[in-house]
């Protein structure tokens, strides 16, 4: 199909029904963001899809998977799209998903792009500033950690390593989301920028070392290690210690401290969330549930007597998600409600 001779409403349809063939979790949740950003959210996360299914595709080799990488992030810096990289990534990287979702966006990765040259000149200014910075975090995923597997296993070096890491993967979306809906509600016309984006980093940061600490044994069987070597020292471990289970009592007070920095992020995540008037109900509920659910798992990383176990999967149960769901949508993202769950959870935690 010609994008170019389809009209605006076709192109929210075409956008819609990629989510769907990708993520329907995705999709379904998107519906809480108010309308007049949806698209560009949506659009944003087809890209960080499309550019982790590249980074994370074993079958090619890694400086090649960088190459790849390069390539994509090369459309979000350059003045036009070049489509005969865009067709090469396509061609090379789509025919060797074999998730079904994966393969569907690389094959549609053209009309992703011939999307995105419809947002306004601001919008496509976030949404590169963002592919960029996120595609650098990958870049140091497959250039710190040179193998996949237990053989290969790699750690980082230091904290500040890890709050690199953090921001390049997750925290710079703090950045994307403050600046669009600034740009965008006018609820948010009267925030300071850049103080609230400095705090929507800390809002990332916080999820994404929720996902460190619930996922170490599955990163340690595939050879990365993303809790520092310095942490690991202070305990008189080592990467290759955390391999055993009888290492967890000596492991829990470097996870105490993971888990405690993860809450003060997800405690400015809070204050981001409170900051937002109520009256913009769709967007508190967009911020509540990340931050609540992470709490959660943060409670069961804390009492799991098999989180070295790469057979045990650290993950709050659906009737969970439900509960934060009633419950925020219920009482329309109150603030004393909300905060009571919040304050009550953390208490769990740390």
């Amino acid at each position: 199909m010609d994008l170019s001779t389809t009209t605006l409403s076709s192109k929210h349809e075409l956008l819609r029904d990629l989510l769907k063939q990708v993520s329907r979790l995705f999709y379904t949740t998107l519906v809480v963001v108010p309308a007049n950003v949806r698209d560009q959210v949506g659009l944003a996360y087809l890209f960080a899809r499309a550019a982790d299914t590249i980074a994370d595709t074993e079958l090619i080799d890694r400086p090649r998977r960088l190459g790849f990488l390069n390539r994509l992030r090369e459309q979000f810096v350059r003045e036009s799209i070049d489509w005969t990289e865009v067709r090469a990534i396509q061609e090379v990287v789509g025919p060797l998903q074999q998730d079904s979702a994966e393969r569907i966006l690389l094959e549609r990765l053209d009309e992703c792009f011939r999307l995105f040259l419809d947002f306004s000149s601001d919008d496509r200014q976030r949404i590169q500033r963002l592919m960029i910075t996120l595609t650098q975090g990958m870049d140091m995923d497959l250039s710190v950690f040179p193998g996949a597997s237990v053989a290969d296993l790699t750690a980082l070096k230091t904290p500040d390593d890890l709050d690199r890491y953090t921001y390049h993967v997750a925290g710079c979306v703090g950045e994307f989301w403050t600046d669009l809906m600034c740009a965008h509600r006018k609820a948010l016309a009267n925030w300071n920028i850049q103080q609230m984006s400095d705090v929507g980093v800390r809002f990332g940061k916080g999820l994404q070392l929720t996902n460190i600490v619930k996922d170490i044994a599955h990163d340690l069987k595939n050879g990365r290690c993303y809790i520092p070597e310095m942490m690991l020292d202070e305990a008189g471990l080592k990467p290759h210690d955390l391999l055993q289970q009888t290492n967890l009592p000596r492991f829990r007070p470097v996870l105490r401290k993971l888990i405690r920095l993860a809450v003060e992020h997800l405690d400015q995540g809070w204050l981001y969330t409170m900051a937002i008037p109520r009256y913009e109900t769709r967007l508190r509920l967009a911020c509540m549930w990340p931050i609540l659910s992470a709490g959660e798992s943060l409670k069961l990383v804390m009492n799991s007597p098999d989180l070295l176990n790469p057979a045990v999967k650290v993950k709050i149960p659906r009737s969970k998600v439900y509960q934060i769901v009633g419950m925020t949508t219920g009482t329309a993202a109150c603030a004393y409600a909300g905060t009571a769950y919040w304050g009550h959870l953390r208490k769990q935690i740390v």
